[in-house]
């Protein structure tokens, strides 16, 4: 985050005057984790990077536990970071990255729904009508349209279409994983050869979760049915499905989210949460800001008096950078509850950083600098 490091902490310990060194012999406490400290280029041990050890011992185990005070930290500082750590600008980065990635991923999932049948296809369409504003839910359909359109949905056309997406796309998780340092103040220090599986693991899961997700919106009417017949079952479970399937879907999402957050930083956190508080908090918010969005475009937009032709393009970049807002403010307000569970296990409420970073290999004097101070 957009805050100084340790010398306000490093003040205080000036103040008080050298902290006496430990005494030799048997009474010295080994290192509770050698792992976690850096080597200098003169073979000597560099200061700890994060929490110490007890204050992760001290610290709440899960958010839940933190104290109401704690909770009224996390909303005062997810607003003011939200500014300081210029997410506006920064979810406009990721709109342009998921711009690249968009049409591609739908090639890959029009050519696994052709497989399908046309059926499958219009059923993910109908769907999708009801979920984006109308011009933006009009590039969709016509870019789904003229992909299905163009013959040789096959294997082929799949295998071609995966390759190219997952590239692609990759470049919206690479951006994310830079916006997501930025929350957590902390400089990338992963190999590139360790962060390029990072950012192509993600990449696919994201993208088989997003299958799975279109595969349960097939799943609806006609489709439904047939499928019902064929595995025998009655139309009491068929009308079960058609209303469990959308919170299921809602926790898909949740869930895709959740994997940004815990796999994009260069910070460790708590341990998987399958729904953290931010990627819930992400969601709604995308889904009021989606609302009321498509309804001021449909009662008081005038885009098309502004834009002309080019309105249903302006729509859709507006609502996916209102998506992209939603999710970076749900992973500023997760890096606000690791700061407070930080500060509930006893790390100095002004020093930075909150969270133990990764891996550091990959960082250079100045990020040392910056993370360590002068």
């Amino acid at each position: 985050m957009a805050r100084l490091t340790k010398q306000g902490h490093r003040r205080q310990q000036d103040e008080r005057g050298p902290e006496p060194e430990p005494e030799p012999g048997p009474q010295a406490r080994p290192d509770p984790d050698p792992e976690a400290r850096t080597t200098a280029a003169d073979g000597g041990a560099e200061e700890r990077v994060g929490p110490d050890p007890e204050v992760e011992e001290r610290a709440p185990d899960t958010p839940v536990d933190l104290p109401k005070r704690s909770w009224l930290a996390v909303l005062k500082g997810t607003l003011k970071e939200f500014q300081d750590d210029e997410l506006t600008d920064r979810a406009a980065a990721l709109t342009y990255y998921g711009v690249l990635s968009l049409f591609p991923a739908l090639l890959v999932l029009v050519s696994l729904l052709g497989i399908a049948g046309e059926s499958a296809t219009d059923e993910v369409l109908d769907n999708m009508k009801q979920l984006a504003p109308g011009s933006a839910r009009d590039i969709i359909t016509d870019a789904v349209e003229q992909l299905r359109g163009n013959g040789g949905i096959g294997s082929v056309m799949a295998v071609v279409g995966i390759v190219l997406a997952v590239w692609s796309a990759s470049g919206y998780v690479a951006a994310f994983i830079r916006s997501a340092n930025a929350v957590y103040d902390m400089p990338e220090g992963r190999p590139v050869w360790k962060i390029l599986p990072v950012r192509l693991g993600v990449t696919v899961l994201l993208m088989v979760m997003a299958v799975i997700s279109a595969l349960i919106v097939v799943f609806t009417g006609g489709f439904a049915r047939q499928a019902g017949a064929l595995l025998g079952v009655g139309d009491t479970a068929l009308t079960v499905w058609s209303i469990v399937k959308w919170p299921v879907l809602v926790l898909l999402v949740t869930f895709m989210i959740a994997i940004l957050y815990w796999a994009a930083p260069n910070a460790k956190v708590k341990g998987f949460r399958w729904i953290s508080p931010g990627s819930f908090l992400a969601l709604v918010i995308w889904l009021i800001a989606s609302a009321g969005f498509a309804f001021y475009v449909a009662n008081f937009g005038s885009y098309n008096k502004t834009y002309g032709t080019m309105a249903g393009v302006i729509v859709f970049l507006i609502w996916l950078w209102i998506s992209n807002l939603a999710i970076l403010l749900g992973l500023e307000f997760d890096a606000e509850t690791v700061r407070q569970r930080a500060i509930a296990g006893g790390h100095p409420a002004d020093e930075e950083p909150y969270a133990e970073p990764r891996d550091t290999r990959a960082w250079d004097e100045q990020d040392r600098r910056r993370v360590e101070g002068p």
